[in-house]
């Protein structure tokens, strides 16, 4: 199994360097695009250097380097995830302006019909967010801001990331122990 992780300089850096450890786990091949904004909210908001980032991956590139393998069709993979998503991105995505290698790995797993998930960051939303939420989710990308639940008694901000971090892995069908599931009221 292939995934590509893209990483935007949005605040939540530490939801795709959780996916990246935790695809790693599992054994998965993973391609890495840090935007350059990625590198330096990775530096700002965790304890791990872009470097540190880049070595968890199987692949790493650069949003610039648009002769990666990503930037094509032909690139066999189950899935993309940008973890998390600027706004930027989101719109760059929804227009159709591949202008780097998250844009444009995005763009071709979207012509491609494989599963893209967009963990957005950002609030409140405007109304030019939502719209280019909806006409993506309308391509059926899938939306996925890393809303917390409670349900499961977090005790640390780490609980919390871990939880979010297996609903992505469970949109891409991979099995994981990290989401506490809903066992309802008896």
């Amino acid at each position: 199994m292939r995934i590509i992780l893209g990483i935007t300089g949005a605040s939540g850096a530490v939801y795709g360097i959780t996916l990246l450890e935790q695809l790693k786990l599992s054994g998965i091949e993973t391609h890495l695009i840090l935007s350059p904004w990625a590198a330096k909210t990775i530096a700002l908001e965790t304890r791990w250097t872009p470097e540190q980032v880049m070595a968890l991956a199987s692949y790493s590139y650069t949003a610039n380097d648009l002769a990666a393998p990503v930037a094509s069709g032909s690139f066999m993979h189950q899935g993309m995830v940008i973890a998390p998503c600027s706004m930027k991105t989101l719109a760059s995505i929804a227009w159709g302006y591949s202008d780097n290698l998250i844009t444009r790995a995005a763009d071709v797993t979207i012509k491609e019909r494989r599963p893209l998930i967009l963990m957005i960051r950002e609030t409140p939303l405007s109304a030019i967010h939502l719209e280019n939420m909806l006409k993506l989710a309308r391509l059926g990308v899938i939306i996925m801001p890393p809303v917390p639940s409670f349900y499961q008694h977090p005790e640390t901000i780490e609980d919390l990331v871990l939880q979010t971090t297996g609903r992505v892995l469970d949109l891409l069908g991979i099995e994981n122990s990290l989401v506490k599931r809903w066992g309802g009221t008896r």
